[in-house]
């Protein structure tokens, strides 16, 4: 990323160094395997619970006949969650402790509701798999553990829970971590931690259990709170998707011409010169607008407008970046998908592709493989990717788009695939290489003509 000569690299402030406190993690699982009671637990035992809601859990409880607060309940909101006992949406849940502050979304187990889990994980920092003791890995486990390492989430925590039910057996435990970690650790996952537990007892979740005194490792709470978390924002690629235009014209702001947006990642700086994609145009910046004031510095997450030397055409959906530090544009592009619609993805179908604040026409050129779970191999030529698929795509866009590799950047490495007739949302895209590296081997095909005015 190019630097101002201007303008001395600055130390982080308070507030760039407050957001080190602050963690993100998504709960998956299959289906009553105990996320609701694993989250319930944390929030009940690291005292992150309201007494009203306490009290809640508690009258629904009773009126069920239970002796004991059903703890699922703090995070199973929907009617149809707690008729059935399931997860079906994103429960999203904010609690702190002394040491860290904590995002945290429990996500469905169900198959027919893993499109959810790719909504939750997508901005987490560490993904806690829990795994039944009775089943062990499953199908379903090894879904989630596939899309945790799609979507580069750098830490996972495999739990082991209910070990009640398997009498505390430390063989138990040890069969199934071996299995799950020489799975995650061959999809790509860098750190795995495998945690015994009982969420129904609280056995690890905040406390030490004194039923398997044969671990020695954190509890679940304590590597929440000690495992790190990078926010180095120096190294990362500086991007800002224009999202609207500001031109006041008015008496006191005649000539006024800001490019706002969210910082996507990285900082920038007054004095640094922009390239504009994907025009490719340059300009310096000479101005930075936060909320309201002027500032020499800007960072991501941050909503700010940009100033520039130059009067050059920008419009929403175009991409601001450090001149020495530009992605490539194509209209070519090729990543990994998670297929989340009802309806098939299939070859030759024309979709939106939307990536940060641009959509575009584009059409699905080749769908060159699926993978398999169970044993991470690629199923050449699909022709269709059904919902809960992951595989390959080609897609080609009507317009050149500026995409970072996935593995670079969360932000603008990913996209979405929509449905143009109504607005659904087909498919969560990931640009460039996946752990699926036999996707590579797979030789090209011609796409089938397109006559009816998209084809690109």
């Amino acid at each position: 990323m190019s630097k101002s000569t201007t303008e001395p690299v600055q130390p982080l402030s308070t507030e760039q160094l407050s957001a080190t406190t602050l963690l993100r993690f998504a709960t998956a699982g299959s289906v009553d395997d105990g996320k609701s009671t694993l989250v319930g637990r944390l929030l009940h035992d690291s005292k992150s619970v309201l007494t009203d809601q306490l009290e809640a859990v508690e009258r629904v409880s009773q009126d069920r006949g239970q002796d004991a607060p059903d703890l699922a309940l703090l995070t199973d909101g929907l009617r149809a969650e707690r008729e059935q006992g399931i997860t079906i949406d994103v429960a999203y849940r904010y609690f702190a402790t002394a040491r860290r502050r904590f995002i945290l979304a429990d996500t469905p187990g169900h198959v027919q509701y893993t499109r959810n889990m790719v909504t939750g994980a997508s901005t987490a920092d560490l993904a806690v798999v829990l795994v039944d003791a009775r089943n062990g890995v499953i199908e379903q486990t090894r879904r989630h553990a596939a899309v945790a390492a799609l979507l580069r989430v750098p830490h996972v925590v495999l739990a082991v829970n209910k070990m009640d039910l398997v009498a505390y057996e430390e063989k138990v435990f040890a069969k199934i971590a071996e299995e799950f970690t020489a799975y995650a650790s061959e999809l790509g996952v860098p750190e795995i931690t495998a945690i015994p537990i009982s969420a129904l007892a609280g056995d690890n979740v905040v406390e030490p259990s004194s039923n398997m005194d044969w671990y020695g490792g954190p509890t679940v709470l304590e590597h929440l709170e000690t495992v790190p978390v990078s926010h180095d924002l120096s190294t990362c690629h500086a991007r800002l998707p224009v999202q609207y235009v500001i031109r006041p014209q008015t008496a006191e702001h005649p000539d006024y011409r800001g490019y706002a947006g969210q910082i996507a990642a990285g900082a920038f700086r007054v004095g640094e010169s922009v390239t504009v994609l994907p025009s490719g145009r340059s300009s310096k910046i000479t101005g930075i607008d936060l909320l309201g004031t002027a500032v020499d510095v800007a960072w991501t997450p941050q909503s700010v407008t940009l100033l520039l030397e130059d009067d050059i055409d920008i419009s929403r959906g175009d991409l601001l970046v450090p001149s020495g530090d530009t992605p490539p544009t194509s209209q070519d592009i090729e990543a990994t998908v998670c297929h989340v619609a009802d309806t098939a993805l299939t070859v030759g179908q024309r979709v939106l592709l939307k990536h940060t604040t641009r959509t575009v026409k584009a059409i699905v050129k080749e769908i060159p493989s699926r993978l398999t779970l169970d044993d991470l191999s690629q199923h050449p030529e699909p022709g269709q990717l059904v919902a809960n698929d992951i595989g390959r795509v080609k897609v080609r866009t009507a317009e050149p788009l500026a995409l970072d590799a996935y593995a670079d950047s969360r932000r603008t490495g990913s996209f979405l695939l929509i449905d143009p007739a109504d607005g659904t949302t087909l498919a969560a895209g990931m640009a460039g290489d996946a752990f699926a590296e036999a996707a590579e081997a797979v030789a090209e095909t011609v796409a089938p003509a397109d006559d009816e005015g998209w084809d690109f």
